[in-house]
């Protein structure tokens, strides 16, 4: 009996592990999209700002996604590059079908720096805008590419 027992509950485990994977590409919609530049606060004097995406999560699939991780590349828009990364490594611990996540930041490490505040930066001649790739991903799965926005050209904070 003991046996059964243990035999049906690995059973049941590999059913669940191994059952069809959500297209997190068709499974996941992301809202309330906002981009920008944040402060990256002061290096070596000078003020420095970091591209930013905010946004929602929001399963739009027939079954619950379990442990969803975000990555956000960031590019300029002149360079096929990666610039600067962003992760969450837990976005949502679990997203039942039709709910969405609370907004979700994602700020790039590498940004721009100079003595002019935050706001002349943007202006200044030599900035390059940028975009945004993000990816997520649920359980040992690969990374979904699940869209691609411009960063604006706008501080996201005072």
């Amino acid at each position: 009996m003991k046996r059964a027992l243990i035999f049906f509950c690995l059973s049941t485990m590999c059913t669940a592990a191994c059952g069809p994977k959500v297209d997190l590409a068709k499974g996941v919609a992301v809202e309330s999209v906002a981009t920008g530049w944040a402060n990256g606060g002061m290096v070596a004097g000078k003020n420095k700002v970091v591209p930013t995406l905010s946004f929602k999560l929001k399963n739009v699939s027939d079954r619950e996604l379990g442990r969803l991780q975000v990555n956000a590349i960031f590019r300029r828009v002149n360079d096929p590059e990666e610039w600067s990364a962003g992760f969450l490594p837990v976005a949502a611990d679990r997203l039942a079908p039709g709910t969405a996540t609370g907004t979700l930041t994602v700020k790039g490490e590498q940004g721009y720096t100079g003595t002019d505040d935050r706001d002349a930066l943007l202006r200044n001649s030599y900035f390059v805008d940028a975009k945004v790739d993000l990816f997520a991903k649920s359980g040992p799965g690969g990374w979904t590419r699940i869209g691609e926005y411009p960063i604006a050209r706008q501080l996201t904070e005072p």
